[in-house]
């Protein structure tokens, strides 16, 4: 009974494999992107890089794990969902409104430690944000704020 319980779930894991989804685009080639057309500290394009642009720009980096289904459904779901929410990538683009909107989501998202999402930084140690990173990147959030309100 066992090996047959087992068996179906290997078959079907396989044949899941066939319904894995579309990723989301990525472009190396971002001239829109808020670090290529913004003044930002190495420090801080850093933290952006390694803690939000995965789920918030054009330049995900897809891990191994991402193509095999149902995790991928997961992380195709989520880097969609996340562009719709900001999109680095198309930085220059956007209203003033918007940005200053992005920014002060920012703040109170990592400020609080509610992104990066804890589902993301399991997998990827590098974008686990310590308490100095977190209020590095809310200051340099609150400080850019004030000069994009004044373009």
């Amino acid at each position: 009974m066992i090996k047959k319980i087992v068996l179906g779930i290997g078959v079907l894991v396989v044949g899941l494999q066939f319904f894995r989804g579309t990723p989301p685009d990525v472009a190396s080639d971002n001239p829109d992107d808020l670090i290529a057309t913004s003044q930002i500290s190495s420090e801080v394009s850093g933290l952006l890089k390694a803690a939000c642009y995965d789920c918030h720009s054009n330049e995900t980096r897809y891990p191994w794990y991402s193509y095999i289904t149902p995790v991928s459904w997961f992380v195709f779901d989520h880097i969609n969902h996340g562009r719709e929410e900001v999109n680095f990538s198309e930085w220059a683009g956007l209203r003033k409104s918007k940005k200053v909107r992005i920014l002060k989501d920012l703040t109170e998202e990592v400020g609080e430690g509610k992104m990066p999402l804890e589902s993301y930084t399991i997998m990827h140690g590098d974008a686990q944000l310590s308490k100095e990173q977190r209020d590095l990147l809310v200051n340099w959030a609150e400080s850019f704020s004030a000069e994009v309100m004044k373009e």
